[in-house]
């Protein structure tokens, strides 16, 4: 008998079409949703959580099976061989090790499969999504940005500083009235964008490599707001007192408790991060712009013959980057209800890194904004299990480390076999 009477949908011995491989999907989604509902039945106390969170999970899978059904005419038939099996051992080898550390962590640690411990990774991760959203802008033109972090830590103190209470005791400005949420969010997120366009002038106008040129603008923005964190009568003192509807901005949780269920609530700031992935996801696809950094960042000479003018796209770049590290910034401010001016330190670090593991190409011109969602992810389950099982804070930064290596790794060799 042969192959392509075996099993149903194959051609070719090995190529099964894309509507079959999107029916297994929904069978193994269906698999999922009953084991959980059958789960739940059970009532077993010593798994808390899990059988929501293996129907969520069910749900997820059933939404990718759709997604493959409705562009099956587009993506074409799906090829089984040692070779792509292969290639996707490679491609998801960080992901397939993050799935089994999680399963090590839940049996050392029952507690972690609860929802509110994966309400609290969503949270922990929305603003890092939107920060790796403005740094992936910078590595797909090949470059980088290393005054990210730096740029948080200014709004957050910028926002912070103009939206404390009237009664506050150590108010940053004793005088200042209170003034509309919007302008204080305004005024830190376009300061961020001024810089950024610092950034973009240095690249785009002297060629100056993206390293340097943001290292140096780095420095400035931790010296200036350094300057200003120290302004009397506040003396570097940590910004506190913020205003309850600028605090609700980061902290308010949607369906909190909700007919009278102990439910932790869906904390703002996930919508909000998926409202500017969805944007994101928009303009480095559907729009002109998008089309022009892929271009520049897989082969400049050749967007420049094309048309592509690279100093505005550049600038570009480095202005809408900035701007996401400003919102990201009052985000951090409104979440924590305060800021120094050592917020942000480090945060374009594992911006960088979320983004290499997500997929994006050191090398420029290759990344996809759902690559950078699981990489934000991935480095969140890591950096909140590990702290959940009380693993040493050195070693986490050693497993930190070694996650980047084998990403950078991973990138190059695919770079090399292209």
């Amino acid at each position: 008998m042969s192959s392509e009477s075996e099993v149903p949908g194959m051609q070719k011995g090995n190529t099964i079409s894309r509507a079959t491989y999107a029916v297994y999907f929904f069978i193994a989604a269906a698999v999922l949703v009953v084991l959980g509902i059958v789960l739940t039945i059970a009532n077993i106390k010593a798994i808390y959580d899990l059988p929501v969170i293996v129907i969520g999970i069910g749900v997820i899978v059933a939404f990718y099976a759709l997604s493959q059904y409705m562009r099956r005419d587009s993506l074409g038939d799906v090829t089984i061989s040692s070779k792509t099996a292969k290639t996707f051992l490679t491609n998801n080898a960080i992901i397939l090790a993050l799935l089994v550390l999680v399963v090590i962590i839940c049996i050392k640690e029952r507690k972690f499969m609860q929802v509110r411990v994966v309400l609290d990774i969503l949270t922990q991760s929305s603003t890092k999504l939107i920060i790796a959203l403005g740094i992936c802008f910078t590595l797909l033109i090949a470059g980088t940005d290393l005054s990210a972090g730096r740029m948080v830590g200014l709004a957050s103190v910028i926002s912070c500083s103009m939206l404390q209470t009237a009664t506050y005791a150590n108010r940053f400005f004793p005088d200042l009235p209170q003034v509309p949420i919007i302008l204080p969010v305004a005024l830190s997120i376009l300061a961020c964008m001024m810089f950024g366009g610092l950034n973009g002038f240095l690249v785009a106008k002297y060629d100056m490599h993206p390293f340097i040129a943001t290292l140096a603008t780095q420095v400035i923005i931790y010296g200036a707001c350094s300057l200003y964190f120290d302004m009397p009568p506040n003396n570097s003192q940590p910004i506190g007192g913020v205003r309850p509807d600028f605090a609700l901005l980061g902290q308010f949780k949607f369906a909190e408790k909700a007919f009278g269920t102990k439910f932790p609530g869906i904390s703002i700031l996930v919508p909000i991060a998926l409202i500017v992935l969805v944007v994101i996801w928009f303009v480095l696809n559907k729009t002109v712009f998008g089309k022009n950094v892929y271009a520049i960042g897989g082969n400049r000479e050749a967007a420049v013959v094309s048309g592509v003018n690279v100093f505005r796209t550049t600038m570009g770049i480095f202005i809408l980057a900035g701007g996401l590290y400003g919102f990201a910034g009052v985000l951090e401010g409104a979440r924590t209800a305060g800021a120094t001016n050592n917020y942000g330190n480090g945060y374009e670090l594992d911006a960088i890194a979320a983004c290499v593991v997500g997929g994006v190409s050191l090398n420029g011109g290759i990344g996809k904004v759902g690559g950078i969602l699981s990489g934000v992810l991935i480095f969140t389950v890591i950096q909140y299990g590990l702290q959940f099982i009380n693993v040493s804070p050195m070693w986490q930064q050693v497993i930190k480390g070694i996650i980047i290596a084998v990403a950078v790794a991973i990138d190059l060799a695919k770079y090399r076999k292209k």
